[in-house]
Order: C-alpha cells, then sequence, then structure tokens
C-alpha cells in the first residue's frame, strides 16, 4: 500500500490573526525498493502474446500472468533496432543512435538518476548483457552527467568489442549480481530470439524464446524466494523491437522499420505495487517505462515524454 498525496495546511499564529499555510505535497510511498528489467530481444508479439495459445511462451502465460499485468497494446514508437530500443527504455527518450555500439545515448538512463538521486554506490545499480554493444546504457553524451553516477555493466563476452555470450551465461551472472551484490535495480538482455531470427533459423528463433520465457521465469522464481526481494521487487519484462509480419520484406528474418510487426511489444510487469491476473490495452510505449520506475522509487526523468502507466498500479492517487 502507499500512500496518498497528503496536503498539510498547518495553523500558524501570529499576533494580528491566525494565517492558514498549505504545504507543499508529501512524496508517495511505495512498497517497490528494487526494479529489474528484461529486455528479451526481438521476438515478434505474434509468436508471444499474440499467438493463440501463447504455446511459445508457457511460463508467462500460466505462471507470471496471474502474478501481474500484461499490456497487449505496448509499443516501440521510434526506431526498431536494438540500442535505439533499449536507449529508449533507459533514458524515456526515442533517438537514433548507432547500432553497433559507437555512441552514447543523448539522455541520462534511470539508474544514473537514481544514483544521483539517492548517493548509493555504483554497485546498486547493474546492466548485464548478452550483446557487448550494450555497454553505451549505462553512460550519456550529457555533459552533465557523462562519466558520472555510473551503474555497473556486465556486458557481452568480456566487455565492449568482445562479442556477444550466450543467455544461459547471462542469466547465471544476474543471479550471482543478485544474490552476491543485491543491487537495487537491474536490467538484463537476453539476445536469442534475435540473434536466432537473424540467421534465417525458424525452429532457433522458436526455441530461443520459450528459453528466454525459461528464463524469466526463474528469475522472477528467485525474487518471489530470496529474502532480501521477496515483496519488495517489481519486474518489467518487454522487447527492444518486434520483426517484420511474414510477407512483408524478408519477414520475421529483419526489423527496423515502421511496421506493425517490428513496434507491436509485449510487456509485462509484476510487483507489490501492481495489480496482479490483470490484462490491460492501455497504449503505451518504451519511454513510459523508466518515468514509471521514476514514480516507484521518488525521482524524476526531466523532460521526457514518457507517462506514468497508472493503470499497472493496485491503487492511484
Amino acid at each position: 500500500m502507499f500512500l496518498s498525496i497528503l496536503f498539510h495546511i498547518q495553523t500558524i499564529a501570529f499576533s494580528g490573526g491566525n494565517n492558514l499555510k498549505i504545504a507543499a505535497p508529501e512524496a508517495k510511498v511505495y512498497r517497490t525498493k528494487n526494479v529489474i528489467v528484461v529486455v528479451v530481444d526481438g521476438p515478434r508479439y505474434s509468436e508471444t502474446w499474440g499467438s493463440k495459445n501463447q504455446e511459445h511462451i508457457p511460463r508467462m502465460a500460466h505462471d507470471l500472468a496471474k502474478a501481474g499485468v500484461i499490456n497487449t497494446a505496448f509499443y516501440n514508437t521510434g526506431p526498431t533496432y536494438t540500442n535505439a530500443g533499449h536507449a529508449a527504455i533507459t533514458t524515456g527518450f526515442y533517438q537514433q543512435i548507432n547500432n553497433a555500439g559507437r555512441e552514447l545515448p543523448r539522455n541520462p538512463n534511470f539508474m544514473q538518476l537514481w544514483l544521483q538521486h539517492r548517493g548509493n554506490s555504483n554497485n546498486k545499480a547493474w546492466i548485464v548483457t548478452s550483446k557487448d554493444k550494450l555497454h553505451i546504457l549505462a553512460d550519456t553524451r550529457n555533459k552533465t552527467y557523462h562519466g558520472k553516477f555510473l551503474p555497473m555493466i556486465n556486458c557481452g563476452i568480456n566487455g565492449p568489442g568482445s562479442g556477444y555470450r550466450t543467455d544461459s551465461v547471462t542469466l547465471r551472472i544476474s543471479r550471482q549480481i543478485l544474490q552476491q551484490e543485491k543491487p537495487n535495480l537491474l536490467l538484463v538482455n537476453f539476445k536469442e530470439p534475435d540473434s536466432r531470427a537473424h540467421s534465417n533459423d525458424w525452429e532457433g528463433y522458436l526455441q530461443g524464446i520459450k528459453t528466454t520465457d525459461e528464463y524469466v521465469y526463474q528469475l522472477w522464481k528467485f525474487l518471489e524466494e530470496d529474502e532480501h526481494y521477496r515483496g519488495t521487487t517489481t519486474l518489467i519484462v518487454t522487447n527492444d523491437h518486434g520483426r517484420h509480419p511474414d510477407g512483408h520484406a524478408d519477414g520475421f528474418v529483419s526489423h527496423g522499420d515502421k511496421c506493425q510487426g517490428c513496434r507491436h511489444l509485449n510487456f509485462y510487469a509484476s510487483g507489490p505495487d501492481f495489480k496482479k491476473n490483470t490484462i490491460l490495452k492501455t497504449s503505451y510505449n518504451q519511454t513510459d517505462i523508466p518515468v514509471t520506475i521514476a514514480e516507484l522509487l521518488g525521482f524524476r526523468i526531466p523532460k521526457s515524454k514518457g507517462k506514468i502507466m497508472w493503470e499497472l498500479f493496485s491503487e492511484k492517487p
């Protein structure tokens, strides 16, 4: 339960009479103290929640959905490729950005803003990704924040330029970091659906979706059972982009334009402040994620056009 905004009216006595002073509103207090964001790289909505029986995401459909909120109207409304999609999720802004990891986002990420706001040590925020090029998510070109308040990173085989690693390694490292460092913020990237699809491997692509579905479940189960995270942790799961629909360009193999297949994404959220066993059809996009995280943790994303996803909350102010 969070506290609604309270306006305290204080009576101040003066020699000439009584005046009323209205204090500034108190910040809302949520039960969420930790936020984990998992980005599953590049599955189409048509093979995930949009499939008739959700057969490729059994954990999401049968286990996680009961514990949280599914939104069937969640989109990438900016550039539909990996680094741009991830940058929108972390900064709250869409931008064209180099997709090979040679350009930093224009704006600071939510972890930098939180680290600045709370004054916590860097090891309380982590970015752990199968793709090495996503190391760029930790920093920004913004002069005020460049090189400052940086989260810890563990990306690719051994950092920038080292190549991609398997998702099983990313899962193992993510769990180790959660157990040993106990961060308040963690972003995880699983690459397999995107990598297999780019190889024109249909069966491998479907298997990648099933495997990452299981990995997300394992992280969720850990958070539910771990004494440090249980009851205080919000989990958000989404994608950076989708893929072309069948009959458009080269179909599932690629992505990157404005087609519905590239734009329509999965979205799942669970946590102590969110509804359970709920399916929403409210249109939101990736820039709304960091803004909602900021609301939960008591800071702001300056100048972002992202919206707080109030429909997720079990109680609204």
